[in-house]
């Protein structure tokens, strides 16, 4: 059975759900930072970037802001305010035939934003070990 992937990602996204994040990643998933070089490779990296953007990024201010959906790859523009921060970013997501995210690529603007969302995942990543 295939995963409804959008659907999947906006909930765990709002819920901010560790556990189905994992469950949507394939094994061979594959992360992409705006501020780490070298793309991070594996359910198990990937899930800990993506879980520890979940608690940086969603908040109440959190909102995709617009969504471009082809077969098994979408692209979605958000907004958020972080510190006091406005962040303006994308998502480009691909999922492999069963729905399973094998490929997720962040950008973010403006360099401020960058700075901030470094610094901020930078100790996420860290108490979260």
């Amino acid at each position: 059975m295939t995963i409804d992937t959008m659907a999947t990602w906006h909930s765990v996204a709002k819920n901010q759900d560790i556990e189905g994040l994992h469950r949507l990643l394939a094994d061979d998933a594959v992360f992409h930072s705006p501020v780490v070089h070298t793309p991070q490779v594996g359910k198990t990296i990937t899930g800990k970037y993506l879980g520890a953007a979940l608690l940086v990024f969603y908040n109440d201010t959190f909102k995709y802001v617009r969504e471009a959906t082809g077969e098994r790859q979408a692209i979605l523009e958000f907004e958020v305010e972080i510190d006091g921060i406005q962040v303006n970013g994308v998502d480009m997501i691909s999922w492999n035939e069963e729905g399973l995210i094998n490929d997720f690529k962040v950008m973010i603007r403006p360099l401020k934003a960058v700075n901030l969302i470094h610094q901020n995942m930078g100790a996420m990543l860290q108490a979260r070990g």
